[in-house]
Parts: C-alpha cells; sequence; structure tokens
C-alpha cells in the first residue's frame, strides 16, 4: 500500500487488509463472489479492489483481473528482466548413444532395422530424447508393408559433434584407433564378452529386451561394435510419402 495516498474514509483499512491478505495467500485467482464471503457483508468489494488497485500500480506486482478473479502479477515492466536462463547438461544414456550411431551410419533406418542391429528392443523414450533434443528427424517411409517411419540425422546433430558432413564420420580405422572398436576378429571378440558379460535380469536403464524376451546386460560394459564395410541393404524411399513426421515412429 501507498503510504503517501490516504485511504479514504469510506473505506475500512482492515477490510482492504483483510482483501489484500486473501488475494496475496491464494494460488488461483479470486472471484469476487468469494471476496464477498469472506469479508464482512459491509465491505464494498468494488471500492477496495480499485483501491488496492490503485496502490499497487507503481511496485514490483500490480493486481489485475484474469477472467473472473482478481491476483498478484509481476509488473510488466519487470518480467523480462527476472527471467533466468540456464542451460542443463543431460548425459545420454548408453541406449541413446547407440541408437544415434546406428542411424547415423545406416540412415535412412527403421526402428525396427534399428533393434536388428542392435539387438535389443528399443523404448520409446529412447527416440524421443533424441528427436526432442533435435538431432534426429524422419526421413520418409520405406515402400514396404506398413510402410514404416525412416530416420536420419539433422544439420543439428552434424554441428552438435563438429561435422561439416556425414562422409566426416569416422571410419572402422579411426574407430580403432580411438580403442573403441576391438581390433580382434569379430567371432573372438564376441565369445569372450559372452564369457565376460553374461546377460543380466535385471535389465539395462532403459528397460530393453534382447531378442529372447531377457533383459540386457550391464549397463557399465564396453561395447565392442562390428562394423559393417557397407551399409545395410534398403528399400527405397516412396516418394509419394516423404514428408517429415511430427510424431517419432
Amino acid at each position: 500500500m501507498n503510504e503517501t495516498d490516504p485511504i479514504p474514509e469510506a473505506i475500512d483499512p482492515h477490510h482492504l487488509r483483510l482483501l489484500e491478505a486473501l488475494v496475496f495467500a491464494s494460488t488461483d485467482p479470486v472471484p469476487e463472489t468469494v471476496m464477498s464471503d469472506r469479508l464482512p457483508d459491509d465491505a464494498p468489494i468494488a471500492v477496495l479492489l480499485a483501491q488496492l488497485r490503485q496502490d499497487y500500480a507503481e511496485r514490483g506486482v500490480n493486481l489485475i483481473k484474469i477472467g473472473r478473479g482478481w491476483a498478484f502479477r509481476t509488473a510488466e515492466d519487470l518480467g523480462a528482466q527476472l527471467i533466468v536462463e540456464r542451460t542443463l547438461t543431460r548425459k545420454l544414456s548408453r541406449a541413446a548413444v547407440e541408437t544415434l550411431a546406428v542411424i547415423a551410419y545406416h540412415q535412412p533406418v527403421t526402428r525396427t532395422e534399428i533393434e536388428g542391429i542392435r539387438g535389443v528392443g528399443l523404448s520409446k523414450g529412447t527416440m524421443d530424447v533424441l528427436f526432442e533434443a533435435g538431432w534426429i528427424r524422419p526421413r520418409g517411409r520405406r515402400r514396404t508393408p506398413g510402410k514404416p517411419v525412416t530416420w536420419g540425422t539433422t544439420d543439428s546433430f552434424l554441428g552438435q559433434f563438429g561435422l561439416e558432413a556425414l562422409d566426416d564420420l569416422p571410419g572402422v580405422d579411426d574407430l580403432k584407433a580411438a580403442g573403441l572398436l576391438d581390433k580382434r576378429p569379430a567371432v573372438q571378440t564376441l565369445g569372450t564378452h559372452a564369457a565376460a558379460f553374461p546377460v543380466s535380469s535385471d535389465g539395462d536403464e532403459d528397460g530393453e529386451e534382447n531378442a529372447d524376451g531377457e533383459a540386457d546386460g550391464d549397463e557399465d560394459e564396453e561395447l565392442d561394435i562390428e562394423a559393417d564395410a557397407e551399409l545395410s541393404e534398403l528399400d527405397p524411399l516412396d516418394p509419394d510419402d516423404s514428408d517429415p513426421l511430427a510424431s517419432t515412429g
């Protein structure tokens, strides 16, 4: 309340304070009918609201009408100065990283093909995370029964990983040099990891399952990827259904 402006004699200071407390304490706009029920019968609601609105006109918060109710809200000229923007870093799950790698190297690829390459079922949230990050997008549909949606990477994906084009993705030799691929033959690698990392019934962090319906192994195990020299042979896209979709497939 602005102390320099005296309250009109027709207004009871107690009624004004009570109305102020009622609006302040409510999480939702307060209708005038509720004010009438809470304040004494002789309290002039309309006059009190006008006075309270005037008192807060130059304050950091203003009394405004929202629909049929009244509420305190931040003054419009201060709103922009109160906005705080923070960049939150969220670590991708192992399943999301694997899925992104499959899409990057095998695009355009369907959800079923991703599951086939990874060897485990794909949880719904994994694709959603990558799509919301702007790293993947629909690339059309297969000309096969059901016309499944195919997926590919975006320019945001290239920018995030410092690539000018998909041709700049590291090859097999680069991945081996970085220690991301096992240099031993694939058969030997498979046998070694089968013994070192038995399938656990606890499942991984995304709740994905392998082809036998069992939960995937330890979420922290190191992955050995057998990279194919050629991309998997996929059917051509249907030119009639090549428009990007808004939802994950």
